[in-house]
């Protein structure tokens, strides 16, 4: 249920296009902010800022969150549309699946530059915006349970979640006292694009079905299911509201107790 508390904020949401990130943007939209739709490619974003309506986000594409020159340009858009940033979420991320064995430099590298790296140089540049709200700014990182615990076959996915948290909490202790809080949230395994090329590269590979690949998936979960995106944006409105003051440098694992954080 919608309930406005967010109405009029000026939310930036990266890798914004599919999964998680659109599931975000559509719950913030709902609750009254105006977003900044973030990300590389532009037919998604333009296909959502179509179904959420054109006056309440910005398409910002060609945000390579692992330039800061791609990443400037997007930020003077979304500025020019919305004014500051007042929530920011880093949700771009990728997840490449192999060994540790025949994990490249090439792949560890790519990984830490858009799944660290990236929300390092975004959450710098957008700093400035949100130490000049007084209300309610917010810096919500998408990590993973990968940087709560280790999964096998993606170790630098793993590394660079596990970096991600480490960042959100160290930042959080440098923003205590401003009002910007900093939280991570943790999905599980989620029903995305993302986990469904790999469920595809996993069948491909072992010529299991899609439906074992699944299950076996799902048994992370104690509940014995994906994780739904919805679920995730509903974490993160809640952090984003009022309510959520004072909470900061937290790892929230959505993951139906499959992680129990402490």
């Amino acid at each position: 249920m919608a309930t406005q508390d967010l109405a009029g904020r000026h939310a930036l949401v990266t890798g914004a296009g599919s999964g998680i990130g659109a599931a975000i943007a559509r719950a913030l939209v709902r609750d009254g902010a105006r977003v900044t739709l973030a990300g590389r490619r532009r037919d998604p974003l333009e296909a959502l800022a179509d179904e959420l309506g054109r006056d309440k986000t910005c398409v910002t594409d060609g945000f390579d969150v692992t330039n800061a020159d791609a990443i400037a340009v997007g930020l003077d858009r979304a500025r020019a549309a919305f004014g500051p940033v007042q929530i920011l979420v880093n949700n771009a991320g990728e997840a490449p699946s192999a060994s540790f064995e025949k994990t490249s430099l090439e792949m560890w590298s790519h990984v830490m530059a858009v799944d660290l790296t990236g929300v390092f140089l975004v959450t710098q540049a957008v700093l400035p915006d949100l130490k000049s709200v007084v209300v309610g700014p917010r810096i919500i990182n998408i990590a993973s349970t990968a940087g709560l615990v280790g999964y096998a076959y993606v170790s630098a996915y793993c590394a660079a979640k596990h970096g991600v948290i480490g960042l959100t909490r160290a930042l959080a202790l440098e923003l205590a006292k401003t009002p910007v809080t900093v939280n991570a949230v943790c999905p599980g395994y989620t029903d995305t694009p993302m986990v469904r090329k790999s469920v595809a590269l996993i069948v491909e590979k072992t010529g299991r079905t899609e439906e074992t690949v699944l299950a076996d998936l799902a048994k992370s979960n104690p509940q014995g299911r994906l994780i739904q995106p919805e679920e995730v944006a509903e974490t993160v409105l809640f952090l984003a509201s009022p309510g959520a003051a004072s909470i900061t440098g937290q790892a929230i694992a959505i993951s139906g107790g499959g992680v129990m954080a402490g």
